[in-house]
This record gives structure tokens, sequence and C-alpha cells, in this order.
């Protein structure tokens, strides 16, 4: 009963540790003694364990076929030798024999506790891979239990069995961490290694910044405001561009808060990183004079096939359109997906674009875009709009939400999302700047 007692107590102290529920436990437990059969036996044994729920009790018996000649000992028996015990048996039968624990010796009882380990370490990979190959992107909390070589290891306050990491470039370098200080973070990915699934979170993406308004913005966690897209230059800079699916709620207002409560919140957190929150347009050009902001920009042109905007401020202007080391304008280029250039208006006269510049048409007047050009729409519903003869901006700006329902493949929930960005793009916007939390410097 020693090596009973060996396995049941390396079983205990799995329980305790891993939180295993009876089922899983029993299912150790076989697969632990299998192995410590295959170990004495052979790989291709074949037995049954019980075990017995009141006492404890493990009964293993060894399953043999009765055969005319044995090739494999470890799950056949001869003839002969199965009626030396009882003259009944026939050819096909099954010889079963109870095994007692005394028999199985110091390896097999090794092999059985190193199959249960082993099992119960995949079991916890498989976990922790389903737990949180679906949360990327989210707001993890833990506490820092190692700094090592510029890493910082998280021991998460919901799963400490998972190994979660903050590399040193997934980092804030203004901010400094000691052993035992609690700490949040973004999950960026997950990543397969030999030892399991390894966490990687972060301080200095730009998801970790969509992760605080999540966290701060109702409307956000509702899905009425939406964060289309982001920029960050992590201790210094973030822009975030946003979106409403409500047309009462304002998603630049419902950021910044009361008071500027909400960005407040995330901008301590940050350590007093400077936030621009600007409205999300489907129109490039637009959508790259919001971003331009706190800077007021006079025109924008764009090329879509270099994806490409040339924009034109005052001269008072320039300066802040550009940044301080160029940041506000490369920021702006990161957040829309498109190169800008910036011109003042005298380098732009004397490059020879007055004309452009002068031209008639405000600003307010939609440029004519290849729907694949438009931000927002997914490629699947611009593939049926040209299907249905619709290619341009300005050959769907008329069509009514029943006829995009007309169309195979457009969705009640998708004709609604076109009509939407329908009018935002037509529509003049008043409040076409950005809010942004001012800092010092």
């Amino acid at each position: 009963m020693v090596a009973s007692a060996e396995i049941l107590t390396a079983i205990r102290e799995l329980t305790n540790s891993k939180q295993l529920d009876r089922t899983e436990l029993y299912a150790l437990l076989q697969d632990g003694i299998l192995a410590a059969l295959a170990k004495k036996y052979g790989p291709t044994v074949q037995a049954e364990v019980d075990i017995d729920d009141d006492t404890g009790q493990i009964r293993v018996v060894l399953l043999r076929t009765v055969v005319e000649e044995p090739q494999d000992p470890a799950r056949e028996v001869s003839l002969d030798e199965a009626r030396a015990l009882d003259a009944e048996f026939q050819v096909g039968d099954v010889l079963e024999r109870e095994v007692p624990f005394s028999e199985f010796g110091r390896a097999a009882v090794q092999a059985a506790k190193q199959r249960i380990v082993q099992r119960v370490r995949e079991g916890e990979r498989t976990r922790i891979k389903d737990e949180f190959s679906t949360k990327v992107g989210e707001l993890l909390s833990g506490e820092v239990q190692q700094i090592e070589r510029g890493k910082l290891v998280v021991m998460l306050n919901k799963f400490r069995e998972a190994e979660a990491i903050i590399p040193y470039r997934e980092q804030n370098h203004r901010e400094h961490y000691h052993q035992g200080e609690t700490i949040r973070a973004v999950l960026k990915r997950v990543e397969d290694t030999p030892k399991g699934p390894r966490l990687i979170l972060s301080r200095s993406d730009a998801l970790f910044v969509q992760a605080l308004f999540r966290l701060e913005v109702p409307e956000i966690q509702q899905g009425i405001v939406e964060i289309r897209a982001a920029a960050r230059e992590v201790g210094s800079r973030t822009k975030i561009a946003v979106f409403s699916r409500d047309d009462a709620v304002d998603p630049v207002g419902a950021c910044v808060g009361l008071k500027g409560a909400r960005v407040q919140a995330v901008v301590n957190e940050l350590g007093g990183e400077r936030i621009d929150i600007v409205p999300w347009s489907a129109d490039p050009e637009r959508f790259a004079k919001l971003a331009l902001a706190p800077a007021k920009v006079a025109r924008v042109f764009s090329d879509a096939g270099s994806r490409t905007i040339q924009a034109i401020v005052d001269e008072d202007q320039l300066s802040l359109a550009i940044g301080r080391n160029g940041q506000n304008v490369r920021l702006a280029s990161e957040l829309t997906g498109w190169k800008i250039d910036l011109y003042s208006s005298r380098e732009w006269l004397e490059k020879g674009g007055e004309q452009q510049l002068f031209a008639a048409g405000g600003d307010d007047e939609v440029e004519d875009l290849p729907l694949g050009d438009i931000a927002g729409i997914d490629p699947a519903v611009v593939a049926v709009l040209e299907a249905g003869g619709y290619r341009t901006l300005n050959d769907i700006l008329d069509l009514e939400r029943d006829d995009f329902l007309k169309l195979p493949g457009i969705a009640p929930a998708e004709a609604d999302r076109l009509i939407q960005m329908i009018d935002e793009l037509t529509t003049e916007d008043e409040s076409e700047g950005a809010a942004e939390e001012p800092q010092d410097g």
C-alpha cells in the first residue's frame, strides 16, 4: 500500500494547489496508474481502474485476451495458461487479474506521478489559453512578482497560475515599479512557449490607453461609442479617434466626461501624458483635418493612389500642426493611416497651389471617393455595392436604407451603418475640433 499512498499523496497535493474537481482528479489518477502499468508490463497493456468514492481504495484489474500463441505478452495470454486457472476459458475470452499495488515497484510509481503532473500541466496550459485568447486588448491587474533583466514578471489577481510579463519595450520608461507593487496593464498577445502560454502585457501600447477609456467611459462599454483608431508616443502624447452610433451622444464629450473627469482619470494613470480626442470620420480629408488638432487646418487635398494628404495651415498654425519634434503631424498620420504633408499657406502659394487653394467649393464639399478608400466599409460590402453598380461615394449618396437592403448580402445592420456614414459625411459638423487634455509643456 506504500505505492498507493505515494500516488494518493501526490494527487492530494495537486488537488489543493490546482483546484481540481473530483472528476478531473479521478481521470488524472486513472491515467497515472495506466502509465505505471505501461512501465511494468509494456505500452500496450490494458486494464480497468476503479476508485471507491467512500474509502478511496483503488482496484486495478489487468486485462489480457486469450489466444493460441501470444504475440504481445502485455495484452495476450496463451490458452493453456488461461485454462490452468479455469478450464472453461476459450480463445477470445478476456482473462482478468487484479494487480496489488505492491507489484508496481518504485519505477512504476514514479512514472504514475510524472504522468499525473504532466496531465495537470497540460490542463493548466489549456485553461490559460482558453481564458485569455479572447481577452487581448483587455485590462488586467496584478502584483509585480519579480524584476529580471528589465522585464516585469506579474502575478495576476484572478489567474495566479498564468505566466504574465511586461517586457522592457512594453513599459513606460518614465514609470518605475518595485517588487510587490500593484500594476495594471493591457493584454497585448498570448505567446506559445515550450513551458506553456505566456501573457505579454503592455503599458506602452495604444491598446493600454483604449482599455483605460473603456474602463472610464460607460458609453464605450455599452457599445454606443467606439474608439476607431489610436496612435501613441508613450510618455508624451496619445491621439484617439472616437465615433458614436447614436446621434444624440457626442463621442468626444463622452470620453472627456463632466469637467474632464473621465479623461483626467486616464491621464493620471498615464502619469500626465497628453491626450487628444478627435471625432472619427470615414472621409480621409476630413479625418486628417480633425487629426491635426489642436491646429486649425485651412484646406486639405488627398491622393488616394499614394494615400497622401496635403494639408494647408495658416502661418501661425504651422508650428502647432507640426508639434514638438514633428510629433503632432506624425501621430495624426499614424491615426489616419495616410501620409500627411504639411504646408503653410505661403509655402502652398509658392508651390503653385493658388488655384486649388482658392478654388470654388468650401470645406463642406464631399470629395468623390472610391468606396474601397472609405474607412469603415467592410471589403465584402464594397464588393456587393460594386456588383450593384455603385463604385464611388457619390454613387451611394442619394440611396435610401431600402435601396441598400435590395442588394444581396446587405444586412439591416450594415444598411444602417452605411446610412449613418453618409449622414456623417454630408452633414456639417459644427464641432470639428478636438478635445485635448492640456498639460504644461
